[in-house]
């Protein structure tokens, strides 16, 4: 069980669990809305996102303490965005497979993570299943993602909008419930 130093902190950073969830609907929105995005701007545009979402995973587990120290698996999971980010930017003309695969692996290793907190939380935040079943959900979106690599550019562009905008929602609601846990 989390001492209520932790779920006070966790309460007052609720904003940055929203504002990842805010990033990620609304890049779902543009690459279902803007299906005939080339694949290397697909690229592009995902970079951005994993970067952004990494950069803010970052700042909330350093924010966030947990007996003074780092939340160490979001700080983890903000390494692994903004690692993501950065080298599809250093090399865009990757393969759509190779991006793919990239993809695939954030998502389940943030996925697992995240189902990891979820447990961590659950006797101190209440509905902390909407962070486990955004976990689940990035394990799924991986796992369907390596099973199937030859999808075609238009599916993968409206699988990982989806992905993104129901990931977004669960992590947005997420944050809601955090934000009766700070302190007045």
């Amino acid at each position: 069980m989390l001492d209520s130093q932790v779920v006070d902190q966790i309460g007052r950073h609720w904003g940055w669990v929203a504002l990842r969830g805010v990033v990620a609907i609304l890049f779902g929105l543009m690459a279902m809305f803007m299906p005939a995005i080339t694949l290397s701007a697909l690229v592009l545009v995902w970079g951005a996102f994993a970067l952004a979402d990494g950069v803010l995973a970052l700042i909330a587990g350093i924010r966030i303490r947990d007996q003074g120290k780092p939340l160490w698996a979001l700080i983890i999971v903000g390494l692994l965005g903004v690692a993501a980010g950065i080298v599809t930017f250093l090399w865009p003309g990757l393969t759509a497979l190779i991006l793919l695969y990239i993809i695939a692996i954030w998502a389940l290793v943030a996925g697992v993570f995240q189902i990891a907190a979820a447990i961590r939380f659950r006797k101190d935040i209440r509905n902390e299943w909407f962070l486990g079943l955004s976990g689940l959900v990035s394990i799924l979106f991986g796992a369907m993602l390596i099973m199937q690599p030859g999808a075609g550019a238009l599916a993968l562009v409206w699988v990982i909008g989806i992905y993104a905008v129901f990931f977004g929602i669960l992590l947005l609601v997420f944050s809601l419930r955090l934000k009766q846990h700070r302190a007045p």
